[in-house]
């Protein structure tokens, strides 16, 4: 999916947009015991209880592509007969009505899921798209129609003991001094089937997580049965592993500034076009940056079998998950110095009397402990 696609579902998760007719869930302990099972109409409830609902649900369609949402990707043997995607298909074809698929799922996810002994709320709602046709000019056309887009989403909100109050209980007209539980904002979740090219692709799922760098792999293999991806942070110290083990000697300050800036000025620019499909970057293209700042052929050689060796052969990554864009950092054994990504160019490394400098411009008010002080530009 990309982002446009995203965002054309996320907007239908308000009380005037979708078709969602129930909210079906449990209320799961700290022991992996349900508590309560849940499933109630969605035009009974009050409005501000109904919104939230449709609001911890929409988060599960929030957050960077490929970061907080991961494509979940089903084999073709999966998808013509395996138990994780027949139970999927059942929930979809069911519009979560069948009360004993329901439970089945229930179960796959408490025996999968680890909560580190939180209490959760699982949360799961059926949505019926009627996905309007597309004008030339990609305006949405709201008189016509492609097809119908069945579809649910999943979340996993923890449940939080906040700290005991005075409450009062309108039922007995006393005041009692009680711990409540509060849901927070979910943990992880999913759509599925995925929304590519704007209709129904069962060979995929949208995987969510609020953390990008804890995917809950655990999850994603009870529930899917697929190979979990790497994390953002995986990916990162992956990245950074090939570079350092491959370049050796080659692998200088000049070569992750040129990365560095290469990759900011790709997403800057990315970020202007408004191009809703992810931003990639492949081992060739890299490669070519190794290549300009002149790296040795041969260590470029073993930097593609390192990528080859820890992300696939073709591999295509995200420059968002490879580095920090906002964050240019040198440290040595006794300083610290942050650089404006901007300003990365005016760096420069060099020998002074045998001894190796990192120079910095010092031609603007400079601060010392948050004082702005003067530099002493000659003897005194």
């Amino acid at each position: 999916m990309n982002q446009k696609e995203v965002s054309e579902l996320r907007r239908r998760w308000r009380l005037e947009k979708n078709a969602v007719s129930r909210i079906c869930g449990c209320f799961v302990n700290g022991g992996g015991e349900i508590v309560s099972d849940l499933d109630e109409s969605l035009g009974t409830m009050p409005q501000e209880e109904a919104e939230k609902y449709l609001g911890l649900l929409k988060k599960t369609l929030s957050g960077a592509l490929g970061k907080n949402l991961i494509d979940i990707v089903f084999s073709t043997q999966q998808v013509m007969d395996s138990e994780e995607h027949r139970m999927l298909t059942a929930l979809r074809s069911s519009q979560l009505k069948d009360g004993q698929v329901r439970a089945d799922f229930y179960q796959k996810v408490i025996a999968s899921l680890d909560m580190e002994g939180e209490s959760y709320l699982l949360l799961m709602a059926s949505d019926a798209y009627d996905v309007p046709q597309r004008g030339k000019d990609d305006a949405v056309q709201e008189d016509g129609s492609e097809e119908v887009f069945h579809y649910f989403l999943c979340c996993v909100c923890p449940v939080k003991t906040v700290k005991p109050e005075l409450n009062y209980f309108p039922g007995d007209n006393e005041f009692h001094y009680t711990a409540g539980q509060v849901v927070a904002a979910p943990e992880l979740g999913f759509l599925f089937p995925a929304f590519d090219g704007r209709t129904a692709n069962i060979y995929n799922a949208l995987f969510y997580s609020r953390k990008a760098d804890k995917l809950h792999q655990e999850f994603i293999d009870g529930v899917f049965h697929t190979d979990p991806p790497m994390s953002a942070a995986e990916q990162r110290e992956a990245f950074q592993e090939a570079l350092t083990q491959s370049l050796e000697e080659a692998f200088s300050v000049e070569v992750v500034r040129t990365i560095h800036e290469s990759f900011t000025d790709r997403m800057a620019r990315h970020k202007e076009e408004k191009d809703p499909e992810p931003l990639t970057v492949t081992v060739g293209e890299l490669e070519g940056i190794l290549r300009d700042c002149g790296v040795p052929q041969e260590r470029i050689g073993a930097f593609q079998g390192e990528c080859e060796e820890r992300f696939g052969a073709g591999a295509v990554l995200s420059p968002a998950n490879l580095i920090d864009p906002g964050k240019f950092e040198l440290k040595t054994s006794q300083a610290s110095v942050s650089i404006s990504p901007e300003c990365t160019y005016l760096m420069e490394t060099r020998v002074i009397d045998g001894k190796r400098y990192i120079l910095i411009p010092a031609e603007d008010a400079v601060e010392v402990n948050g004082q702005t002080v003067r530099l002493l530009t000659g003897p005194q």
